[in-house]
């Protein structure tokens, strides 16, 4: 199991290098990049549920059937906790409030979804089943544990907030796109990313394990350059988009 478990995160490192090489240059293509003559797509509102499930069942199944028994404790079920409240919240609750109309999303983002989602909800429930610092109590009034859990809390309000205020942009039935204002919006284009960015930067310094610490770089990695995009084309669709709104970072990048 440890061999699968260094495997998984190789595997996770070289899907991040993959894709933070070629979305650099072109995003991919769903959402509004997804091209007109794409056939081999289904509705996206299933889609997304189905590729955002292995998140929550994958870690699940792997902490309960791997974890030693020092590793379940009351340092490790709130991990467990926060980990499934967030993925059945973007898998079971998520699809159902976006207002996507007829939106399709590509067969093959799915199966690239299923597979890394599979693979980051084995290798993060693995090593919280298995870190050696994890195996105690004590690990709750740790800085890092404290700090993480700030850091991560925060990270979950901004992408929470900011999903919602692109949700409320569409009126039921509406496809396009519009500005989004208000919370972290009024700052960068991409509030959303910018809230996971954080709330997976706070999961990797609250379990200070490996598995963390990759998953953090792969979101950063995936999510930056799309970001970068979606910046680029509010800026050539919208005229009157805010000229002092970075794309990430606020007041950087």
């Amino acid at each position: 199991m440890l061999t699968a478990y260094y495997i998984g995160l190789a595997l996770i490192a070289f899907m991040g290098v993959s894709a933070f090489a070629a979305t650099r240059k072109e995003p991919n293509h769903y959402g509004r990049y997804l091209g007109e003559g794409e056939t081999r797509t289904v509705d996206a509102r299933i889609g997304w549920l189905i590729f955002e499930s292995p998140q929550w069942f994958a870690f699940a199944l792997t902490f309960w059937l791997t974890a030693r028994a020092t590793n379940i404790n009351s340092a490790t079920i709130p991990l467990f906790a926060l980990w499934q409240g967030h993925y059945m919240y973007r898998a079971l609750v998520m699809p159902f409030l976006m207002r996507i109309g007829g939106k399709r999303l590509p067969l093959a983002n799915i199966w690239y979804g299923l597979a890394f989602n599979s693979l980051n909800g084995f290798v993060n429930a693995y090593a919280v089943g298995h870190a050696e610092h994890l195996a105690t109590a004590e690990w709750l009034s740790d800085p890092r544990f404290i700090a993480g859990i700030v850091i991560a809390a925060t990270g979950w309000v901004i992408n929470v907030h900011a999903d919602n205020i692109l949700f409320r942009l569409r009126k039921p039935g509406e496809t396009g796109y519009r500005i989004p204002h208000g919370g972290m919006f009024r700052y960068v284009s991409s509030a959303n990313y910018l809230g996971e960015i954080v709330l997976w930067t706070g999961w990797a310094l609250m379990t200070s394990t490996l598995a963390g610490l990759v998953f953090m770089l792969f979101t950063i990695a995936n999510l930056g350059p799309r970001a970068m995009s979606h910046h680029k084309w509010y800026r050539a669709t919208f005229p009157d988009y805010p000229k002092d709104r970075k794309a990430l970072i606020p007041g950087l990048l």
